[in-house]
């Protein structure tokens, strides 16, 4: 008997033994999967000797198909690494990145998501639970390029630094004039301002009302009819960010103000901006149709040459003009009002997030943080934003570094359509360091965009809030606020500003705002931007 359970001892711990080294051999065989053993560059090209495939997830912009594009297939040359990628259209891509995580079979990188689509919040909680990679470390060694800007812009580090200390995104990094623009600006009709002999633009509130009185009163665009329409917009998208600041605001939502975050839709400066912009409404210088119509519906009373002054990114996008004749048509200049006597203007903060991540089923991110570093170079971005030498530029003289600008192929309309189909830094939060491209030469309508934004953005302007993170419990607690907080407010603008709501009311609605448990959604706010100015 004792014999036989020894035996049995033996032959169990025999069995336990065989199944340690089979589960020790498969974590070896785990492990290694994780690993090609693929030397990585630290500097130059190729980043491999022996040439990778990884896989991308990426929003298709709809011009080609990513494999076709000539930047992407010079940098695969360049660089020894080639991808299988996923481009959904943009307008399904969140549904499939969220389908892509559900499931477990993220792709290795994930590309230009942008924060509409990998939003903060996920950020924090895939890269908590492991599923995105902390890039910290990896570009401290392998990103030089990236590393160096980090270094020179503390505000970016710590802007994209979340709360557990890592980085799981890179951003976009806007360098340049437009890049402090937090909006399209607003343009005056130039011809309008000529056949009224305007010589110089309003700054205050009154002088802007009394312009659009005679906009609306005086023909400006000498048809003979009273179809002038002095201020455009839709769903004051455009133009609210620029009233605000008449009044002292810079977001219609939580704003910092020396430290203090604040919401502005609950202060009696916005009430003053409802007041405003209800005047507006009711004398018919703002848009009758400003909720109800399309931005296609707006372009084309701008081309039809019915509208004062408008929203757009360029002026020429609303008025159909070209470059040269849009430089007539000068930029909004700041307002100042009785409740404000300094001009404001809200600020980008020049970076855009979650533009660039690793998931943990890569198996080569080293060589990844290095394919991505280029792009955050001059000559990296040049490349991706321009494609390569021969489709969009040629050398002017090479060892200076001068370029010049060739014309697209027959069968395309313009430059821009023709870059579409070359690299896919179009129109989508590309992660690059973006800005003027060296050796370009500026063109005029460059030049005025610059004297304006100078001139008219740039002295005014300030960051509105933050870019923060939030815990978990934090993001929780603000997304419930929010729902009904945000729908109500903006209901609530175009039913003060149209009328149908009386401004006698606001008492009532402030009290409703309080009752979304607004104090605790500012408090939230104020930690998350302590949290930040102490990092």
């Amino acid at each position: 008997m004792k014999k036989t359970i020894t035996l049995l001892f033996v032959a169990i711990l025999t069995i336990l033994i065989m199944v340690a080294c089979s589960s020790d051999k498969g974590e070896k065989d785990k492990d290694a999967s994780k690993s090609t053993n693929v030397e990585v560059n630290k500097t130059g090209f190729p980043i491999v000797e022996e040439k990778i495939k990884l896989s991308m997830i990426a929003p298709g912009i709809g011009l080609a198909e990513w494999k076709d594009m000539a930047t992407l297939q010079e940098y695969e040359e360049m660089t020894n690494i080639s991808f299988d990628y996923e481009t959904p259209p943009m307008s399904d891509f969140k549904t499939k990145l969220n389908l892509a995580f559900a499931s477990g079979g993220i792709a290795d990188i994930i590309y230009a998501a942008g924060t509409n689509n990998l939003t903060p919040a996920m950020e924090t909680d895939y890269g908590e639970q492991g599923v995105l990679l902390p890039l910290e470390d990896l570009i401290e060694e392998y990103a030089p390029n990236l590393k160096k800007v980090l270094e020179e812009r503390p505000d970016v580090k710590k802007s994209i630094t979340t709360i557990d200390g890592h980085i799981y995104s890179l951003p976009v990094i806007s360098s340049g004039p437009t890049s402090i623009w937090y909006k399209g600006p607003m343009w005056y009709n130039g011809k309008w301002l000529k056949a009224l002999n305007v010589k110089e633009l309003p700054k205050t509130t009154d002088e802007f009302y009394d312009l659009l009185k005679r906009f609306k009163n005086e023909d400006p665009n000498g048809n003979g009819k009273a179809d002038e329409i002095p201020l455009l917009d839709v769903k004051m998208d455009g133009t609210r960010a620029w009233f605000l600041g008449a009044f002292g605001m810079k977001e219609q939502g939580i704003e910092e103000i020396n430290g203090k975050v604040r919401y502005a839709p609950k202060l009696p400066e916005y009430k003053e901006y409802l007041t405003y912009m209800n005047k507006l409404y009711e004398e018919k210088l703002l848009d009758p149709e400003t909720f109800s119509q399309s931005d296609e519906q707006k372009k084309a009373k701008g081309q039809a040459n019915r509208v004062g002054i408008f929203p757009d990114y360029f002026s020429f996008f609303t008025t159909g003009e070209k470059e040269e004749d849009a430089m007539t048509n000068p930029m909004f200049q700041p307002l100042t009002s009785p409740f404000s006597d300094k001009p404001l203007v809200p600020r980008s903060p020049g970076i855009k997030r979650g533009a660039f991540s690793i998931s943990s089923g890569n198996q080569n991110p080293e060589a990844s943080i290095r394919w991505i570093d280029y792009f955050y170079s001059p000559e990296g971005y040049a490349f991706l934003n321009m494609g390569p030498k021969g489709a969009l530029w040629e050398w002017a003289d090479e060892e200076g570094g001068a370029i010049v600008n060739l014309d697209p192929p027959e069968g395309y309309e313009s430059s821009e359509e023709y870059r579409g189909t070359l690299t896919p830094d179009y129109g989508i939060p590309a992660p690059s360091l973006s800005g003027p491209v060296e050796g370009k030469k500026i063109s005029e309508f460059d030049k005025f965009i610059e004297s304006e934004t100078n001139g008219k953005i740039d002295p005014f302007a300030e960051v509105p809030f933050p870019l923060v993170y939030l815990t978990s419990e934090e993001q929780k607690q603000v997304n419930t606020i929010e729902i009904d907080l945000q729908s109500y407010i903006q209901q609530m603008e175009a039913k003060f500003i149209t009328g149908v709501e009386p401004l006698s009311n606001w008492d009532k609605y402030v009290k409703t705002i309080e009752d979304m448990n607004i104090d605790k959604y500012i408090e939230i706010y104020q930690v998350a931007y302590d949290r930040w100015a102490a990092s």
